[in-house]
């Protein structure tokens, strides 16, 4: 993470603070993350400062920052960037919950509707997938994997539920875990069914999430279930976010709501994905 600061306010990572003459070779996936993470963190960024903490030409880093405001992360200034994302992924769990909850809610009680007793379930960090386990308290004999400390305390409460929390390193602002540790972990089980959570699903870019952290979880979970089921509410339909998770063949059904793009959802459709409104 990004710990230290350069004398003109510029945060950078440990190593990179070693020594400010000293230049750390990124590939180009490695920069742009770490791009996103000074985003988050600050809110904006300059062409001139990202230059110089990369060691690399302005015009690489203004292809870096047009690249990733075409994937709509990130909005273009005069000499730099300012986050499309903070004002959302900076807010609480509590508060990311209150927006379009309603729409949520709704998308979560529908997903309960495809789940039976004695389901094994694999469910990804997100307001929608939590609002959905609440729904699925009643439900019997039901074992639920997940990477979500936040899913695993909410079952807590629930007697016909049994929870596996994949370990691993821990994000704590998103309250999910991953890495090597959960990738290892998650390859002992299969279930029948994967409640995901994503950020952008479309026809061309299929299933991504800005969380890249989580990307590789939610991509191994996919290939261990015989059904995935998407939730995402119609902020999420037609977009394109950070980090890509899966195409869009890997989705058996995908619920969303009435104010979702309509156009977009046909073309979805068209590739025997069932969809669901509500």
């Amino acid at each position: 993470m990004f710990a230290e600061q350069y004398s003109d306010g510029l945060i950078c990572d440990e190593v990179m603070c070693m020594h400010e003459m000293e230049k750390v070779e990124l590939s180009v996936e490695d920069r742009r993350n770490k791009i996103i993470e000074i985003l988050t963190q600050q809110g904006r960024v300059k062409v001139v400062e990202l230059s110089k903490l990369f060691g690399t030409s302005e015009v690489t880093i203004r292809n870096d920052l047009s690249e990733l405001e075409n994937m709509g992360l990130l909005g273009r200034i005069h000499g730099g960037a300012v986050s499309a994302y903070r004002a959302y992924y900076n807010m609480s769990l509590h508060e990311r919950m209150k927006t379009n909850e309603e729409e949520k809610r709704r998308i979560a009680l529908e997903a309960s509707k495809l789940i039976s007793d004695g389901d094994t379930l694999m469910v990804n960090s997100g307001t929608t997938t939590l609002f959905t386990v609440q729904e699925l308290r009643s439900t019997k004999n039901l074992t639920i994997v997940t990477n979500s400390l936040s899913i695993a305390q909410e079952t807590g409460h629930y007697r016909n539920i049994h929870v596996i929390l994949l370990g691993g390193n821990f994000d704590p602002q998103y309250q999910f875990t991953y890495g090597d540790d959960a990738i290892n972990q998650l390859s002992r089980y299969r279930a029948d069914k994967l409640i995901l959570s994503v950020d952008g699903i479309s026809l061309n870019n299929g299933i991504t999430t800005f969380h890249h952290l989580e990307a590789d979880v939610s991509r191994q979970m996919a290939a261990r279930v015989n059904k995935t089921i998407v939730v995402a509410d119609y902020t999420k339909i037609g977009r394109t976010s950070f980090a890509h998770i899966n195409s869009i063949d890997g989705v058996d059904i995908l619920i969303s709501d009435q104010k979702a793009n309509q156009e977009e959802l046909n073309k979805i459709a068209k590739r025997n994905i069932e969809i669901r409104l509500v």
